[in-house]
């Protein structure tokens, strides 16, 4: 583990139904009205549940529709975290073909960021050309050149969609076309649907002897903006899992990284360390964060090749390292991501045990109807992600992934301004809002991807489309900044 830590409608619109085990609304334990997942007063045991998750060739789906663990009035906080490391392991089990699922087009497809249908020739597993940071236009993450004798790379994405989602992605969009479903709504997914981004680099940028502490692919790959492809070996180094259970049209929001990318940042000491070369940091130190702060001269941090996570499992800490006063209770949250991410690594015997959890964002629906669910996301819009105490938002208050918010980590430009006010995380850019018109809202709005489709059936072009988008980031970062 990092660091060592082991311390639709197709005829009618569909509304996600009832509430989602440390509960909810208080950030503790531990009422269970329907299970899959058996709770633990011991954090280090929660994957060990039934049916068995292991060995990971036989990982089953997550219990997530009517009579699953979300099925209920009064969640717990486990139970997201349960979902979250039992996703990420039956998308990575091995198919018939030794791949994992997710790159099997046949169950899951690639897409672009405009939800277009990518074509992956024979020979290749993805296709990877798109390189643009979360929340940036143009910001890019390049590797650290001495992690591998001066041999750096460009880090790059491919987006997944599972037929649920693309189906009924396409469904309302061409509602929304034709006037059948009006601007703002309260459609929602459906159940089951799910989202990827993934992030991967070239395997020329670790070294020979560590290649095979990565899940590596074939990748079709393009260097220079899709005029031509190159077959290229590449290693696979964050994941988020983005996924829609009952109960919860908000999708839940898991993040996973590998091991060997960076330090935390250590709150207590003020400062990010590593006494070695880590793919994403070089050898040294930094305070501050100048690492995290994007400059477009030279397409690095500001402080050269030291990125890091701001909290570790995106759990905000005050300057003397202890946790910030938020919407979510601590310290049960973080000891559940700990502890399951100790047991998950105890019982992997695979390449996967090199990748962790990062923790996961959801919102408090307990005892809520489908509708009010859906009211509650549309009503919140731009502040569904408002992490001071008494907001809706849960689980790990500053979710990101250094991978891929990268830069985005947070909207302040001095670590003194951050705080439970100024606090980012998922829900900061994926809001109900429309990026087109802001007092547009709907819980569908949340996928990029999908809004993106929505902008280019509506007659935009690409460039268009992407112009509108920034345009909506701007607005979130002034938002963010006030």
């Amino acid at each position: 583990m990092k660091k060592n830590t082991l311390t639709l409608l197709f005829g009618g619109l569909t509304v996600i139904g009832i509430t989602a085990l440390t509960n909810c609304t208080s950030g503790t334990d531990e009422k269970v009205e329907k299970t899959g997942y058996e709770t633990s007063s011991s954090p280090d045991s929660l994957c060990l549940v039934n049916p068995s998750w292991f060995p990971h060739s036989q990982t089953p789906a997550p219990e997530e529709g009517q009579g699953s663990p979300f099925d209920t009035s009064s969640t717990t906080n486990q139970i997201f975290h349960q979902w979250s490391w039992n996703k990420f392991l039956w998308l990575t089990k091995p198919d018939a073909g030794g791949n994992p699922l997710f790159l099997n087009q046949s169950k899951v497809k690639q897409v672009t960021s405009h939800m277009g249908a990518v074509s992956v020739p024979s020979g290749a597993l993805v296709v990877l050309q798109d390189t643009a940071q979360a929340g940036f236009e143009s910001a890019v993450l390049k590797t650290n050149p001495n992690y591998n004798n001066g041999t750096g790379a460009m880090v790059y994405y491919s987006i997944h969609m599972n037929p649920t989602m693309y189906t009924a992605g396409l469904g309302f969009a061409n509602q929304l076309k034709n006037g059948q479903l009006p601007a703002s709504n309260e459609a929602s997914f459906p159940v089951g649907s799910f989202e990827l981004k993934v992030a991967w680099v070239p395997v020329s940028a670790i070294p020979a002897s560590k290649q095979s502490e990565y899940y590596t692919a074939t990748a079709s790959l393009s260097t220079n903006n899709g005029v031509s492809f190159t077959n290229t070996e590449v290693a696979l180094i964050g994941m988020h899992v983005v996924g829609i259970v009952q109960n919860h049209p908000e999708f839940i929001w898991a993040t996973f990284e590998h091991d060997d990318l960076s330090p935390d940042y250590d709150w207590d000491a003020n400062s990010a360390s590593s006494a070695s070369d880590q793919l994403l940091f070089k050898t040294g130190n930094t305070s501050g964060i100048n690492g995290i702060l994007y400059n477009s001269t030279t397409e690095l941090g500001q402080t050269p090749n030291q990125v890091f996570d701001l909290f570790q499992y995106g759990i905000p800490r005050n300057s003397d390292g202890t946790f910030m006063n938020t919407s979510q209770q601590e310290p049960a949250d973080f000891q559940n991501v700990d502890g399951i991410n100790q047991c998950v690594k105890s019982q992997l015997d695979d390449v996967w045990a090199n990748y962790f959890y990062n923790g996961s964002i959801w919102l408090n629906t307990d005892g809520k109807t489908p509708l009010q669910q859906a009211q509650l996301i549309d009503s919140l819009a731009g502040n569904i992600g408002n992490a001071t105490p008494g907001s809706f938002a849960r689980g790990s208050m500053n979710c990101a992934n250094v991978t891929m918010e990268t830069f985005t980590q947070t909207f302040e430009t001095n670590i003194s301004q951050i705080n439970a006010g100024t606090l980012a995380n998922c829900f900061s850019c994926h809001s109900s809002q429309s990026f087109s018109v802001s007092s547009n809202v709907s819980p569908i709005y949340l996928s990029h991807s999908f809004q993106g489709y929505l902008l280019d059936l509506q007659g935009n072009s690409f460039k268009k489309t992407e112009t509108i988008k920034s345009k909506a980031e701007q607005r979130v970062l002034k938002l963010m900044r006030k």
